[in-house]
Protein backbone atom coordinates (compact mmCIF):
# COMPACT_ATOMS: atom_id res chain seq x y z
CA UNK A 1 0.00 0.00 0.00
CA UNK A 2 1.43 3.55 -0.68
CA UNK A 3 2.26 5.89 1.69
CA UNK A 4 -0.07 8.70 0.81
CA UNK A 5 -3.26 5.87 1.19
CA UNK A 6 -2.22 4.99 4.62
CA UNK A 7 -1.65 8.38 5.80
CA UNK A 8 -5.61 9.25 4.33
CA UNK A 9 -6.65 6.74 6.71
CA UNK A 10 -5.69 8.99 9.63
CA UNK A 11 -6.43 12.29 8.09
CA UNK A 12 -10.18 11.06 7.37
CA UNK A 13 -10.70 11.10 11.08
CA UNK A 14 -12.70 14.26 12.46
CA UNK A 15 -10.33 17.06 13.84
CA UNK A 16 -6.93 14.98 12.29
CA UNK A 17 -4.67 18.16 11.26
CA UNK A 18 -2.20 15.89 9.70
CA UNK A 19 -0.50 12.75 9.59
CA UNK A 20 3.47 11.44 8.56
CA UNK A 21 5.88 9.18 8.51
CA UNK A 22 8.94 9.87 10.15
CA UNK A 23 12.13 8.63 10.25
CA UNK A 24 12.87 7.54 13.66
CA UNK A 25 16.76 7.81 13.45
CA UNK A 26 16.93 11.73 12.23
CA UNK A 27 13.46 12.81 12.68
CA UNK A 28 12.84 13.84 8.45
CA UNK A 29 9.32 13.65 7.02
CA UNK A 30 9.35 10.40 4.73
CA UNK A 31 5.64 11.54 3.61
CA UNK A 32 2.88 13.90 4.63
CA UNK A 33 -0.72 14.51 4.63
CA UNK A 34 -0.80 17.98 6.58
CA UNK A 35 -3.03 20.73 6.50
CA UNK A 36 -1.55 24.27 5.63
CA UNK A 37 -1.40 25.44 9.14
CA UNK A 38 1.16 22.68 9.89
CA UNK A 39 4.50 22.61 10.11
CA UNK A 40 5.62 19.23 9.11
CA UNK A 41 9.30 19.16 9.50
CA UNK A 42 9.08 20.21 13.08
CA UNK A 43 6.17 17.90 14.14
CA UNK A 44 8.76 15.18 12.25
CA UNK A 45 11.88 16.75 14.95
CA UNK A 46 9.77 16.70 17.98
CA UNK A 47 8.00 13.24 17.35
CA UNK A 48 11.42 11.46 16.94
CA UNK A 49 12.99 13.47 19.98
CA UNK A 50 10.50 12.58 22.16
CA UNK A 51 9.90 8.62 21.14
CA UNK A 52 13.94 8.73 21.56
CA UNK A 53 13.44 10.16 25.39
CA UNK A 54 10.18 7.70 25.44
CA UNK A 55 12.36 4.89 24.79
CA UNK A 56 15.26 5.76 27.23
CA UNK A 57 13.07 6.15 29.97
CA UNK A 58 11.18 2.75 29.64
CA UNK A 59 14.35 0.72 28.83
CA UNK A 60 15.85 2.23 32.21
CA UNK A 61 12.65 1.18 33.65
CA UNK A 62 13.34 -2.06 32.14
CA UNK A 63 9.98 -2.03 30.19
CA UNK A 64 9.45 -2.93 26.41
CA UNK A 65 9.47 -0.04 23.56
CA UNK A 66 6.14 1.95 24.15
CA UNK A 67 3.88 0.61 20.96
CA UNK A 68 2.68 4.19 20.69
CA UNK A 69 2.59 7.41 22.66
CA UNK A 70 0.04 10.55 22.89
CA UNK A 71 1.06 13.99 24.23
CA UNK A 72 -2.30 16.36 24.76
CA UNK A 73 -2.56 20.05 25.34
CA UNK A 74 -5.25 22.39 25.57
CA UNK A 75 -5.57 23.02 21.77
CA UNK A 76 -4.83 19.57 20.62
CA UNK A 77 -3.40 16.52 20.60
CA UNK A 78 0.25 14.33 19.11
CA UNK A 79 0.22 10.82 18.57
CA UNK A 80 3.03 8.24 17.33
CA UNK A 81 3.77 4.82 17.12
CA UNK A 82 6.47 3.19 15.40
CA UNK A 83 6.13 1.16 12.50
CA UNK A 84 8.79 -1.27 10.94
CA UNK A 85 12.24 0.52 8.84
CA UNK A 86 12.67 2.95 11.35
CA UNK A 87 9.42 4.76 10.60
CA UNK A 88 6.93 6.37 12.79
CA UNK A 89 3.70 7.21 11.99
CA UNK A 90 2.75 10.18 13.61
CA UNK A 91 -0.79 12.12 13.80
CA UNK A 92 -1.89 15.93 14.88
CA UNK A 93 -5.02 16.30 15.95
CA UNK A 94 -8.04 18.64 17.65
CA UNK A 95 -8.16 18.69 21.19
CA UNK A 96 -12.13 17.04 20.38
CA UNK A 97 -10.98 14.70 17.99
CA UNK A 98 -11.43 10.89 18.52
CA UNK A 99 -8.21 9.89 20.46
CA UNK A 100 -9.64 6.08 20.85
CA UNK A 101 -10.82 5.64 17.16
CA UNK A 102 -7.12 8.02 16.15
CA UNK A 103 -5.22 5.34 18.14
CA UNK A 104 -6.53 2.46 17.13
CA UNK A 105 -6.35 3.55 13.13
CA UNK A 106 -2.75 4.77 13.99
CA UNK A 107 -1.66 0.83 15.05
CA UNK A 108 -3.29 -0.50 12.35
CA UNK A 109 -1.38 2.15 9.57
CA UNK A 110 1.94 1.41 11.87
CA UNK A 111 1.43 -2.12 11.25
CA UNK A 112 1.52 -1.80 7.69
CA UNK A 113 3.71 0.84 6.85
CA UNK A 114 7.16 -0.22 5.73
Amino acid sequence: MRFADLLAELTRIPGVRGALLVSREDGLVVADALMESVDGKAVAALAASLTGRMNGVTAALGHPEPVSWQLRGSDGMLLAAPAREGLLVVAVAAAEANAGELRLRLLSVAGRAA
